[in-house]
C-alpha cells in the first residue's frame, strides 16, 4: 500500500499477517480423480486458499494445467516468494519441499529424495508453526502413508482434519494411514469434503463478522 506522508511517497511495509483459512490437500496415486471431484464442487469465492500437494519426486507435475478446467479459481504453480491469497489454487512443483513464511510459500530442495517422500507431512508441519488463520488438513488418494504424521499437529493448533472415505479412493493406503493416526475429523467422499469445506470456510466468516463488529 502507498500513502502520502509531508509530500513524501512511502511504501507501506506489506502485512505479513494472515488469517484466512488454507486447504491443504495431500495425495499421490488415484489423486487427480479425487482433486478434480473437489473442484467441481466448490464455489470459487469461500475466501480459502487450496494447496494441493502431490507427493511427486522427480516427475513434473501437470495438474496446473489440467485442474483449470475444473475450476473458476486461478491454479497456479508454487514458486519461490509466491504470495498466498484467498480464492487460489496452489501446486506443489516436484523435487521440492513446500513451507510457508510470513505468508509466501517457501521452496526446498525435496528432503527425502529416495523412498517415499513425506511432502505433504512436511508442509503441514509448516502450517501449524507458520500460518494464522485456521488449517484444514485433507488426505485423499494415494500409496503410502505422506502426511499421517502430520494430522494430530494440525488438530493441536485448532485445525480440521480430512480423510477421503477409503472406498472412494483409487488407491486407499492414504487415507487408511490418516484414519490409523487417530486424528481423523471426518471420513468423506471428495464430494462431501467440499461441502465441508464450504461449511468451515462460512463459519469462519461469520466469526470474523461478529469480531469485528465488538
Amino acid at each position: 500500500m502507498k500513502i502520502i506522508k509531508k509530500n513524501k511517497l512511502i511504501m507501506e511495509p506489506k502485512s505479513t499477517k494472515r488469517n484466512f483459512p488454507i486447504v491443504c490437500v495431500g495425495g499421490s496415486a488415484g489423486g487427480l480423480d479425487a482433486y478434480t471431484r473437489l473442484l467441481k464442487n466448490m464455489p470459487p469465492d469461500m475466501g480459502v486458499a487450496l494447496v494441493i500437494v502431490n507427493h511427486l519426486r522427480q516427475v513434473a507435475t501437470l495438474l496446473h494445467e489440467i485442474l483449470p478446467q475444473h475450476t473458476e479459481m486461478p491454479v497456479k504453480l508454487i514458486t519461490e516468494k509466491l504470495d498466498i491469497k484467498p480464492n487460489h489454487v496452489f501446486i506443489i512443483p516436484e523435487k521440492s519441499d513446500l513451507h510457508v513464511l510470513n505468508g509466501e510459500f517457501r521452496l526446498k530442495p525435496i528432503s527425502k529424495p529416495w523412498g517415499w517422500p513425506d511432502v505433504i507431512t512436511v508442509f503441514m508441519k509448516s502450517l501449524t508453526k507458520n500460518w494464522d488463520g485456521k488449517l484444514i488438513a485433507i488426505i485423499v488418494s494415494g500409496y503410502d502413508g505422506d502426511g499421517a504424521a502430520a494430522l494430530c499437529g494440525i488438530r493441536e493448533v485448532g485445525g480440521i482434519t480430512i480423510a477421503q472415505k477409503p472406498e472412494s479412493a483409487g488407491q486407499p493406503d492414504m487415507p487408511e494411514s490418516a484414519i490409523a493416526s487417530g486424528c481423523i475429523d471426518f471420513i468423506l467422499t471428495p464430494e462431501n469434503i467440499a461441502k465441508k469445506i464450504m461449511k468451515i470456510a462460512s463459519e469462519e466468516s461469520e466469526n470474523k463478522d461478529i469480531k469485528a463488529k465488538k
